[in-house]
Formats: C-alpha cells, sequence, structure tokens
C-alpha cells in the first residue's frame, strides 16, 4: 500500500519541501576550474564543475560559473543544483552565479546528526557564502529554497540585493498539503526505496513524479533523473538523511516571518507556473502583497513546479530585468 500510494499521490507531492546592472561581462567566461564554461551544461559537464566548500556544517556542493556580483540559486527537493543549469548558462554573463545543494539532498556531505530544517539550512547557506566570499546575493529560489530564502532575507537583511521566487512555500502554505503523503513515507522509512526505483524503471519516474511537476515530463532525461537521484539512495546514511531533510519540512518553518517580510524593502519578482497544483495559485498574491517593493507577478502558462529547468529562458529574462532595476 505504501509503494502503491506513493505512485499514485506522492509522487507529485515529492516534489515540494521544503542591484548590479546587466551589461555582460566578457565574451569567453571562465569556470571555478579555469576551464570556458561557455558550452551549454549536461549532466557531466555540471558534475565536473562541482566543487565542495568546507563549513562548520560539513562539505557543501556547489558549481560556480561566471563573474561579477554574486547570484546564489536554491533548488527544491528532491532535486539540487542541476536544477539551475539552463539559468546558470544565460546568466553566467551576468552574475557569478553559485548554485548549492541543500544538506541532505543533492551531493553535499553531511554529519550524521546534522540538524536539516530550513533554519539550519538557512545557517548553512550563510556559512557557504562567507566561505565562497559572496557578501551580497540576489538571490533566486523555488520550492523548499524558497522558504530557506525567505528566512536568509529576515535574518541577512543587508546581504540580499534582489529576490526572484518560482513555486514556493510562503507562511500559510508551507508544508503544502499535497506533499503529506510523502512526509508519511519519510517518516516511516520507505521514501529512499521507491525513489530508488527511478533508478532502474526510468519510465516510472516520468510517468509519476515527470507527469507531477514538468508540462512535458519526456523531457525528464534519463541522464537527470541518474544525477538527482544517486546520491539520494547512495548510502545507508544518505538514505536516512533524505527522510530527515522531508520530515524536517514540518512544523512550517516560516511561522511569524510575514510582518518581517513586510518591512523589507528589497526588490521582489515572482515568477509563478500557472499549471502547478502543488503550491496554491493564491500563494503568488500572498507573496506579492506581502512585499511592499514587489515587482509584481509573471505567469508562466503550462509551466508546474519545477517549470525552471523546462523554461529556463523564463527566469533568465525575468532575473536580468530584476537585476537591471
Amino acid at each position: 500500500m505504501q509503494r502503491r500510494q506513493f505512485i499514485q499521490l506522492g509522487a507529485a507531492a515529492l516534489a515540494a519541501g521544503v542591484a548590479g546592472a546587466c551589461a555582460p561581462l566578457a565574451t569567453t567566461r571562465r569556470g571555478l576550474a579555469g576551464t570556458a564554461s561557455d558550452a551549454p551544461l549536461d549532466a557531466a559537464a555540471y558534475r565536473a564543475l562541482r566543487r565542495y566548500a568546507q563549513t562548520p556544517f560539513g562539505r557543501i556542493a556547489y558549481v560556480e560559473r561566471g563573474r561579477g556580483p554574486a547570484a546564489v540559486f536554491l533548488h527544491g527537493a528532491p532535486l539540487n543544483g542541476y536544477q539551475w543549469r539552463g539559468a546558470l548558462d544565460r546568466l553566467s554573463a551576468y552574475r557569478r552565479c553559485i548554485a548549492l545543494d541543500f544538506m541532505g539532498l543533492g551531493y553535499s556531505e553531511v554529519p550524521e546528526h546534522q540538524a536539516l530544517d530550513a533554519h539550519a539550512q538557512t545557517a548553512m547557506l550563510a556559512a557557504t557564502l562567507d566561505r565562497l566570499g559572496a557578501d551580497q546575493v540576489d538571490i533566486v529560489a523555488s520550492d523548499s529554497g524558497g522558504a530557506v530564502a525567505q528566512l536568509f532575507l529576515i535574518r541577512h537583511p543587508k546581504r540580499v540585493r534582489s529576490l526572484l521566487l518560482t513555486n514556493c512555500d510562503v507562511e500559510p502554505d508551507s508544508p503544502p498539503p499535497k506533499i503529506q503523503p510523502v512526509l508519511d513515507m519519510a517518516r516511516a522509512g520507505t521514501l529512499a526505496d521507491a525513489t530508488a526505483e527511478w533508478l532502474t524503471d526510468k519510465p516510472k519516474a516520468r510517468a509519476t513524479f515527470g507527469a507531477a511537476v514538468f508540462a512535458d515530463p519526456s523531457r525528464f532525461a534519463d541522464e537527470t533523473i541518474d544525477y538527482y537521484v544517486t546520491p539520494l539512495v547512495a548510502t545507508p546514511l544518505r538514505r536516512a538523511q533524505y527522510h530527515a531533510f522531508h520530515v524536517a519540512l514540518s512544523p512550517n518553518p516560516l511561522v511569524g516571518i510575514e510582518a518581517e517580510l513586510k518591512r523589507s524593502q528589497v526588490p521582489v519578482r515572482i515568477v509563478w507556473g500557472a499549471a502547478d497544483d502543488i503550491f496554491d495559485q493564491g500563494d503568488a498574491e500572498y507573496l506579492d502583497r506581502t512585499f511592499p517593493n514587489s515587482q509584481g507577478i509573471r505567469r508562466v502558462p503550462r509551466a508546474k513546479l519545477f517549470f525552471q529547468e523546462e523554461f529556463p529562458e523564463v527566469i533568465a529574462e525575468e532575473a536580468r530585468r530584476l537585476w537591471g532595476a
């Protein structure tokens, strides 16, 4: 029954969890490793760029591309920084783009008893940016990464130049009700086994998870599935942390932050997938009326929760407009 519930209900919910000018830099950009980084990123290229920042929380995996003012990209669950590869391709001419992997997801390596809730992730983000010498950042965030973005903003308001939020947690909707079956599986210790099936049954991954979060699940490529799932189930510790990440999504980490968000003067743009049924469509209006310096909402037709992978040009267009404001 647990497995059947995951296929029918949980796959959709598994997706949810948790001021500079826009003039281009030099035509030839350099990645962190010192090699040319103009080519589009596929899984192999992204893996080759992966580095680790040693922090008090552990070794935090990240990819860095481009130069100039820093921009950090915060992913959703059960994804990792690879979610933003298309945006990095398009924006590294304008920013030093940093996409990190949250603790308990992706390729970051943290100790067994490390807390994985949104507050701990926020502290980890600050420590990682310190380690990378990124004092101020533009933030682009999705899903549970949006909760971390909001917490980072209220804790470190002077470090945030702008905030671009896509479908994500908000105080009245965190975690969204539709992910409850996934949280139940995490508590029962069955989520990792169900997710691991995607490695050997890619059509199931596309028919369940892919159909829930992509407008065209056929574009959920085999190499993408491998890159996302492999670290989640690689060892007993990683499986336990994958469960712990989801368990830590509840209780709501955003309780009480609305008043502080209403005092923020940071420019905010909301870009919302109009076909997403995991986060309520009204959540976009909530963000728009909460942030005093909201630049409004753009709704993306057909787009579901993780449209950032399918329509990276939308992210790039909106980020450039926001950064140039």
